[in-house]
């Protein structure tokens, strides 16, 4: 239920808060009437309820009891049936360029929740995690609400749950009221209506060397924004370097010359999946793909001595009609 305020003019307000291993922030317009403590009560209280289900990094979550089940049907809450759900079809589409059952792989390759000093897997570690993946092993149960575990099956939604928590956040102050707003959650984005001062709300797609200098930056009218990329998190470096963003398909981490996606799209939860998908399958299929979803996409692609960038036309279109 959304909850009406009075017609006092809203009022600049700027929460932030951690969450996910990250922070948060919301810009927005507050309605008058609604307390900031309020307004930040409730976004802290929709990431934790996603941490609480889907976060592999806390013992008690639901994502973890499934990851420790033996075999058999285990009945899950609405929002984590949800986006598994989602993941599992985007798998599909994608030809298994997406997993969520890739945490086995993550794990052997020191991305996961039991970090270790980095080494490379031996190939047999590697075979053996492959032989734990592959999301055609699990089935849902529409009615029931139920996921099931065949044996061994670790299920890993960090690509996917960040974007849905930006969602989740944003359904939170959608139902307090307000209409203007820009939630962020470890650089993922949301935007709703635009700024205090009646602007659009701008974003800045970085470039992809940890440099903070900017690439591009456009308005974002009521749409959200991610980026998948491997400047922030990998291991290694120069021919040893290793992208934290592993392929399913070989059980590699990508190593191709996407340094960096970005997806707009008016969910967050499908912009983020879709970035690591466009990461995982490169510049040509990724390309290909995207367009054959007709999807706003930014490739920023390495070359020997520069950055090129690939846009689809869909992106485009977006960028050049803000």
């Amino acid at each position: 239920m959304r909850v009406a305020y009075g017609a006092m003019p809203a009022r600049p307000a700027a929460l932030a808060g951690a969450t996910m291993g990250t922070t948060w922030s919301a810009r927005m317009a507050l309605p008058a009437g609604l307390a900031e403590a309020s307004a930040r009560q409730a976004v802290q209280a929709a990431l934790d309820e996603v941490v609480a289900q889907m976060s592999t990094w806390e013992a008690d979550s639901d994502i973890t009891r499934y990851n420790q089940a033996g075999p058999g049907w285990q009945a899950i809450p609405a929002e984590f049936f949800h986006v598994l759900r989602h993941a599992l079809l985007l798998a599909d589409d994608s030809g298994g360029a997406y997993d969520p059952t890739v945490g086995p792989l993550v794990n052997a390759w020191g991305f996961g929740p039991h970090q270790r000093a980095f080494e490379p897997p031996s190939p047999a570690a590697i075979e053996a995690a492959r032989a734990r993946c592959g999301w055609q092993r699990v089935a849902l149960d529409e009615a029931g609400q139920a996921v099931h575990q065949p044996g061994g099956v670790y299920l890993d939604l960090s690509s996917i749950a960040k974007g849905y928590g930006v969602d989740r956040a944003a359904m939170a102050l959608d139902a307090l009221g307000v209409a203007n707003y820009l939630v962020e959650v470890g650089g993922e984005l949301r935007a709703r209506g635009k700024r205090p001062d009646g602007h659009a709300w701008r974003v800045a797609i970085e470039v992809p060397d940890a440099s903070d200098d900017h690439a591009l930056a456009l308005p974002l009218n009521d749409y959200s924004i991610a980026t998948s990329g491997d400047y922030r998190r990998h291991a290694g470096a120069g021919d040893a370097r290793y992208a934290h963003t592993i392929d399913p398909r070989t059980g590699q981490p990508v190593r191709n010359q996407v340094a960096s996606v970005t997806v707009l799209h008016r969910g967050c939860m499908q912009a983020d999946a879709l970035a690591t998908v466009l990461t995982v399958l490169g510049e040509t299929d990724g390309l290909a793909y995207a367009r054959r979803h007709d999807l706003a996409a930014l490739f920023i692609l390495r070359e020997p001595a520069a950055w090129r960038v690939a846009a689809t036309p869909a992106f485009q279109a977006l960028a050049e009609s803000r």
